[in-house]
């Protein structure tokens, strides 16, 4: 993952494209180009057979400058960064802010390719693309963009895990009206992603969000509870009453089933689960369900990534 921060100071955090699949995908360019280059230049063969040879040749400079030069140009210009190639491969040009290029950034790229890719065989734009820590060729370096991958493979990241059953309804007491949206959604998506953080910043993420929860419902955390576990309860919690307004007052959903795989155990319910907030102790092996205990922000034995979302 690599971080780019926008004019506004919002942290985007995109996956640059590797060499390989930018390779495939400047030689499905090259392929294109070439192809339309030879179908223009036979229609001009015949087209300009009358002509004399000084002529004929400046037609085809023009036209090898206009179709593989300015092709690709006009191509990643209209396209906002997604070239053919770039589409079947699933990347696509950006700025260092992360928006979508526009002429001048298309030009120095195609200008500079012309060097890195055309005279040189390719060779210039794969040794500056393993020197960057980025991948970046230098038309990205010089037109200040970076080519990212936009087909991202679908993981656990959507999935909401749900509270554990000894937590469903013990927070039936809370005032959750002044919890604003933006904290909620910030919870959600801490919840949807807490596996792929480093255990350090999902720790401390939690606590800040259980606490700033905790601060608008005027109730602290219970003791026992890890700040994961309570974000998840609580989150359950305002879906069940939105269900209920929703659906005239009728019985409070059960907690969402996880799907297959995320290996989430059934625990026993206490014997009598309050409507007060109480302290509670979470049971062994609570933190199998995926929830982070309090020494740390991801299981132990998962690779950390260092993803950050936006606060």
């Amino acid at each position: 993952m690599s971080e780019l921060v926008t004019g506004e100071a919002v942290a985007l955090e995109l996956r640059p494209a590797k060499l390989p699949s930018r390779g495939l995908a400047v030689l499905l360019d090259l392929a294109a180009a070439v192809t339309v280059y030879v179908v223009v230049t036979l229609g001009l063969v015949a087209a300009t057979a009358s002509l004399d040879e000084a002529a004929r040749t400046a037609v085809s400079i023009a036209t090898f400058v206009l179709v593989l030069v300015g092709g690709p140009i006009l191509v990643e210009t209209l396209t906002h960064g997604r070239s053919l190639g770039k589409l079947a491969c699933g990347l696509r040009v950006v700025r260092d802010d992360g928006g979508p290029i526009r002429f001048r950034h298309a030009l120095v790229r195609g200008l500079l390719g012309v060097i890195e890719i055309l005279m040189t065989f390719g060779v210039v734009a794969c040794v500056a693309s393993l020197v960057s820590a980025r991948g970046r060729r230098l038309g990205d370096v010089f037109a200040g963009t970076l080519v990212v991958r936009e087909r991202v493979p679908a993981g656990q990241g959507g999935f909401v895990p749900p509270p554990p059953p000894w937590l469903v309804g013990r927070f039936s007491g809370l005032d959750l009206s002044a919890v604003p949206d933006g904290l909620w959604l910030a919870a959600r998506q801490y919840l949807t992603r807490m596996r792929q953080l480093d255990p350090r910043v999902g720790s401390s993420m939690a606590e800040r969000l259980a606490a700033d929860v905790a601060g608008c419902t005027g109730a602290p955390v219970p003791p026992g509870v890890p700040p994961a576990m309570f974000l998840a309860a609580v989150l359950h919690e305002r879906q069940t009453r939105e269900a209920q307004r929703t659906f005239g007052g009728a019985g409070a959903p059960a907690a969402p089933a996880a799907p297959a795989g995320a290996g989430v155990p059934v625990l026993p319910p206490p014997a009598h689960a309050p409507a007060t907030v109480s302290p509670v102790a979470p049971p062994a092996g609570a933190e199998a369900a995926g929830y982070p205990g309090p020494g740390g922000g991801a299981s132990a034995g998962r690779p950390a990534t260092g993803f950050v979302p936006p606060a």
